[in-house]
């Protein structure tokens, strides 16, 4: 691999500004690009002058283009196309803040051989040029690309070099290239007809070439850049079609909302059936009503019972009545919160053959049956291969893969904050596995698509599999698996010990140097920083294993390698001789992957996962700009294949458009049976998500979540209209000619982003810069997503739609320029002074990013849609050790109390949020404070115990009745809960016990982490929960028994031991009394009793296994239990010196 840097040249990129402001000064140099190849030749990228100011001069706006210089038009664009591709696929792209952006060719990314002619790495046929080692261009297949007719092999610098200063002759036979030849063959290999004609490629800006893009004549910002032919002002502004089998356009050329809001439809989607692809499943009346009424019947009795404890206060012992009161009016309180979200819950189905009939079935509009769904782009995001194993996110990747969704419109980022070459290589061997794994699953149909998981299932793997050859493929596709499995457990090792080989031979190299020099001279021993190396023998750009100045964690590169490149725009079917397996009739193509580690540098805020998450949607906004993004954790991957063509029959139903994000439910794996700490988290997932469902839609929750893309970039919803006092919402375009004294008491955050109805409406230009950096390929790219991110206009009712096949033509592929410019906006320095983190992207400010992310959106008036599916959409790991547990609940109760203290807090929400969706808003950040009074609360039946007193003054039929009552409205309403979303009784019971687990341990530590953030300005820092198992590999739930000592066991220890103290010492002084109170202990020791059965799996988790429990557990409870015994006897002696202890004095 070769690179380096070139400045002062502007031969092959340039910088344009925009027209209005050219005649402002250039700025300084500050990044220049420059790639060089491993035969020598030189590409020069040039970044010197970026574009003048735009309303600041801490703003600039530019882009990056290829100038219609004369020496690029003899080359013809499929052949330069193909070339730039399979350039771009095999090299590795790195740069950042002032430092020049290479791309470094590599001869090979992973130690075995490149199987797929999509993969970086890709060889062909070397070039015959003398001299030259280069490979030659290849096609999808992965054979030889020959310009001539002669076939004589020749790489793609050599070929550049023969069209432009060759005068274009072949130099084997000497002959001129013939350019209709390649296009004539991809003609035939495409086999389907020609589009209508359309001006030259080389006479269009690089947006005028990406994805089809409605563009108005009024809106500056979609202007062209260059100002030659607009493609898609063509397509969409006239009656000719882009390609074959577009949109079908009315004889008056309207398609759209016409005069009076009234959608103009054409006959031809009129006359047929309208079918919605969704529908709502009401919750039976039998089961809400009486829901809904035991939920009214309990806060009357509620209010009673608070009303009827203050007016009767215990005088005996006024302090324990006092304490009760006040943890009881909050509990009341916080269940009230808990509970008004829950009145309106509602179930969701999806009609995936509807979806299928719409965007992929032959009609008039879209005669070839190819899919007209819109673009995803999977995020997966991983920061430690230590704790998060690159087996596990290799997987991962593979289920993205192979999901059951059309290979073109599927683009997988791989988010690597760690910058670790252990996770680079994982993900290439990850993709060259891909080349047998994903035709395998597409050819039997294979559920789940994560061979982890596929190839442990329990059950019988050749149930419902009718192909004969099933049995071999099954077999042959395991061994690959197998040895898969070795490469990524022994690359740890194998990277280890080339860099160890590769730094001795350095070192001799510098010993021989210096011996040259010095002749005579005694030589010591040279020290040179030990680097990482890479397979083809080069430096690793990111985090060395042993770090070093701009290679650690927290200071390195940006780096962008596509792994897989653009699949193909047609079904490439695969033969009998080329895979392991008979892929015959088998579409083998592989969607595009791409590994993205962002520039890091010290000095600088890099936000965590929100920061990561933020410059993944720049880059894939720059490389692919799916309008939608699904954003997946290294361990969930995809169990159900269609799970995104489920979410997508929301997005792209009537109304559809109005919703931010889909957020499906998490579920888990490697869980013990018995559920011991509530790790499936079934009651907030199938009860109260389900519940947000029927209001604004449920809370996003950090994975598994289809977002709309222009929702992430802080635009309002369509159809907004200004808020009036009253209304449950408020829906307004900012910048709209509008008086803002309704809105004058919200925050500035709430005044959301402009995106209009009509095109009559223009963003204001000078701002955008501002919102999202100073990229133009960005900024362009927003509509272009907005656009293909409408449902299709197949119905009068259907508003802001797109016409129908609008999304059928083939994507442009990447070139250098295009991912230069997205190691641009992976930079450290991209963000500052924007408002990504702030209103734009993901929010930063706090450890739960994911609930201020969508609590933002909502507070716009986006909706949200819970999309269950039969069969699990996506599956992943949760601790299920009882510490890392615990430091999961505290990382969640501290970014509450974060929200709780920010200008996120639900008391300041927008009038566009309903009143309900604000409480369950308010509930999120309320609810680790009800640790105080669930401490306090757990100490009372001990304190009553020793005191001999109880919370009230005896236990007369009153409070018995009213104790009664509650006890039961609340049983009976967690049965029709239960009911209604079909969770188990012991689920429940398991979520109740957690959340006195959680309660007296981590949320109260975040209330306290949180105040001293608040008051001390102390920040908080989390580790990453581990993914790994325990070290017993042959017992699955190993690390369930292993104990790890953590502070944050000490609260519920010592509520444990003082409730046991104190049963034993109320019995002993009932039994030993003259008169015994058996009402006031019975009433401490059945409260005692309550509180430590819910501290059950505590304890049984502090007892690990075979005598495993740490020595400090037994002296912590020691010593818990002699201090509660000496204050007891400081605080009440015994009134005898005859009895035991009655001559002990505290010191």
């Amino acid at each position: 691999m070769a690179s380096k840097s070139f400045k002062g040249s502007r031969s092959s990129l340039s910088v344009s500004s925009d027209s209005a402001e050219s005649h402002k000064p250039p700025l300084p140099p500050t990044v220049t690009f420059g790639r060089s190849t491993s035969s020598g030749r030189h590409v020069n990228y040039s970044r010197d002058d970026l574009d003048s100011e735009l309303g600041s001069s801490d703003f600039m706006n530019y882009t990056v283009h290829i100038p219609p210089t004369p020496d690029n038009q003899p080359m013809d664009p499929s052949i330069s196309q193909k070339v730039e591709e399979q350039y771009v696929s095999n090299s590795l792209f790195t740069g950042g803040f002032n430092s020049v952006t290479r791309a470094h060719l590599m001869d090979k990314v992973i130690e075995s051989e490149a199987n797929h002619p999509q993969m970086a790495g890709a060889k062909g046929s070397s070039c015959a040029i003398p001299g030259c080692d280069a490979k030659v261009m290849s096609d999808e297949r992965g054979l030889d690309i020959l310009p001539c007719e002669c076939d004589f092999k020749i790489c793609r610098d050599c070929y550049i070099d023969a069209v432009k200063t060759g005068g274009g002759i072949c130099p084997g036979c000497k002959e001129s290239y013939k350019n209709t030849d390649l296009g004539e063959t991809a003609v035939d290999n495409n086999s389907r007809p020609l589009p209508l004609p359309l001006p030259p490629p080389g006479t269009m800006s690089k947006m005028e070439r990406r994805l089809s893009l409605m563009k108005s004549t009024k809106s500056v910002l979609m202007r062209s850049q260059t100002g030659d032919f607009d493609h898609n002002r063509w397509l969409f502004e006239t009656r000719g079609t882009y390609g074959y089998g577009n949109a079908i356009w009315p004889k008056d050329g309207n398609l759209g909302n016409g005069k009076n809001d009234e959608v103009v439809e054409p006959t031809e989607l009129i006359s047929k059936p309208w079918r919605p692809l969704t529908r709502k499943l009401k919750i039976p009346a039998a089961i809400l009503s009486p829901y809904r009424l035991l939920i009214v019947l309990r806060v009357v009795v509620l209010a009673l019972f608070l009303a009827w404890r203050v007016n009767h206060p215990n005088n005996d012992a006024i302090w324990l009545w006092g304490m009760s009161v006040v943890c009881e009016i909050w509990f009341a309180f916080s269940w009230l919160l808990d509970q008004l979200p829950k009145l309106c819950p509602i179930n969701r189905a999806t009609d995936l053959n509807v979806l299928k009939e719409k965007f992929e079935t032959p009609s008039p509009n879209n005669p070839s049956g190819k899919s007209d769904l819109p673009g995803i782009d999977v995020f997966v995001s991983t920061a430690d291969p230590e704790k998060e194993p690159p087996l596990v996110t290799a997987n991962t990747i593979l289920s993205i893969l192979a999901a059951d969704y059309p290979v073109e419109k599927l683009a997988c980022y791989v988010s690597d904050d760690g910058g670790a070459l252990l996770t680079f290589e994982a993900m290439a061997e990850a993709a060259s596995f891909a080349n047998i794994w994903v035709p395998f699953c597409r050819k039997h149909d294979i559920e789940p698509r994560n061979p982890e998981s596929y190839f442990n299932l329990k059950r019988d793997p050749y149930k419902n599999k009718v192909k004969p050859d099933f049995v071999k493929d099954r077999r042959r596709v395991k061994r690959e698996y197998d040895e898969f499995n070795v490469r990524i457990n022994s690359l740890p090792d194998s990277i280890r010990r080339r860099s160890d080989a590769y730094h001795a031979r350095e070192e001799i190299k510098a010993m021989k140097l210096r011996r040259q020099n010095r002749e005579n001279e005694p030589v010591e021993s040279v020290k040179i920083p030990k680097a990482t190396w890479m397979a083809d023998g080069t430096h690793w750009p990111g985090t060395w294993l042993n770090p070093a100045t701009e290679h650690s964690r927290g200071d390195h590169a940006g780096i962008i390698q596509v792994m897989l490149k653009l699949p193909s725009d047609e079904p490439l079917h695969g033969t009998v001789d080329d895979r392991l397996i008979d892929l015959t009739d088998v579409d083998i193509r592989l969607p595009l992957l791409v590994y993205v580690s962002r520039e890091k540098r010290p000095g600088y805020d890099h936000n965590k996962k929100a920061g990561a998450m933020n410059a993944l949607v720049r880059a894939s906004a720059i490389m692919s700009n799916g309008p939608f993004i699904l954003n997946l954790d290294c361990d969930h991957y995809i169990y159900n294949s269609q799970a995104m063509r489920e979410g997508m029959c929301f997005m792209m139903d009537r109304g559809g458009d109005r919703i931010c994000y889909v957020q499906f439910p998490q579920r888990f794996e490697g869980i013990d049976p018995s559920d011991r700490y509530a790790n499936h988290n079934t009651v907030f997932f199938d009860v109260n998500m389900r519940a947000l469902d029927g209001l604004m839609g449920p809370v996003y929750v950090g994975t598994g979540c289809l977002f709309r893309r222009v929702a992430l970039y802080g635009f309002d919803p369509p159809r907004s209209k200004e808020h009036h006092p009253g209304c449950c919402r408020s829906c307004c375009f900012f910048g709209r000619n509008k008086k803002h004294s309704s809105m004058a008491h919200t925050s500035e955050e709430n005044h959301a982003l402009r995106m209009g109805d009509s095109d009559d409406e223009e963003m204001n230009l000078s701002l955008l810069p501002k919102r999202f950096g100073n990229s133009t390929f960005l900024i362009d790219s927003i509509p272009v997503a907005e656009f293909q991110g409408r449902p299709l206009a197949d119905h009068p009712a259907v508003k802001n739609g797109r016409p129908p096949g609008a999304l059928t033509i083939p994507r442009e592929i990447l070139d250098a320029s295009t991912v230069a410019e997205a190691i641009s906006v992976i930079s450290c320095w991209y963000e500052d002074k924007t408002e990504w983190g702030h209103r734009v992207g993901w929010i930063y400010g706090s450890v739960t990013e994911d609930v201020v992310t969508g609590y933002r959106m909502h507070n716009r008036g986006w909706k949200s849609v819970y999309c269950v599916t039969k069969r699990d959409a996506f599956r992943g790991t949760a601790p299920i050790n009882l510490t890392d547990r615990l430091h999961q609940v505290l990382r969640w109760a501290t970014g509450s109390v974060e929200i709780f203290f920010s200008r996120n807090n639900a008391f300041l929400a927008s009038p566009r949020m309903k009143l309900l969706q604000r409480i369950a808003y308010l509930n999120v950040g309320i609810y680790p404070f009800t640790s105080i009074f669930l401490i306090v609360y757990c100490f009372l039946p001990a304190l009553s115990l020793f005191s001999g007193q109880f919370i009230v003054q005896t236990l007369n039929v009153t409070f018995l009745t009213y104790l009664l009552t509650i006890t039961v409205t609340l049983c009976l309403l967690a049965v029709l809960e239960i009911k209604w979303s079909g969770i188990d009784l012991e689920e429940w019971w398991r979520n109740e016990q957690f959340w006195l687990i959680g309660g007296t341990s981590a949320h109260l530590a975040a209330v306290l982490q949180g105040l001293l953030k608040v008051v001390a300005g102390i920040e908080i820092s989390f580790t990453l929960t581990s993914k790994s198992a325990g070290d017993d590999v042959n017992d699955e739930f190993a690390d369930l028994y292993v104990v790890k000592w953590t502070s944050l066991m000490i609260p519920p220890i010592t509520i444990m031991m003082v409730n046991l103290i104190a049963i034993a010492v109320g019995f002993s002084r009932t039994i030993y009394s003259v008169i015994p109170q058996w009402s006031r202990l019975l009433g401490g020791v059945f409260f005692s009793f309550w509180v430590l059965a819910h501290l059950y799996p505590f304890a049984k988790g502090l007892m690990g296994r075979r005598g495993r429990t740490p020595t400090i557990v037994f002296v912590w409870s020691g010593l818990i239990a002699i201090t509660i015994s000496l204050l007891w006897v400081a605080i009440n002696p015994p009134s005898g010196t005859n009895q035991i202890g009655g001559s002990f004095q505290f010191p």
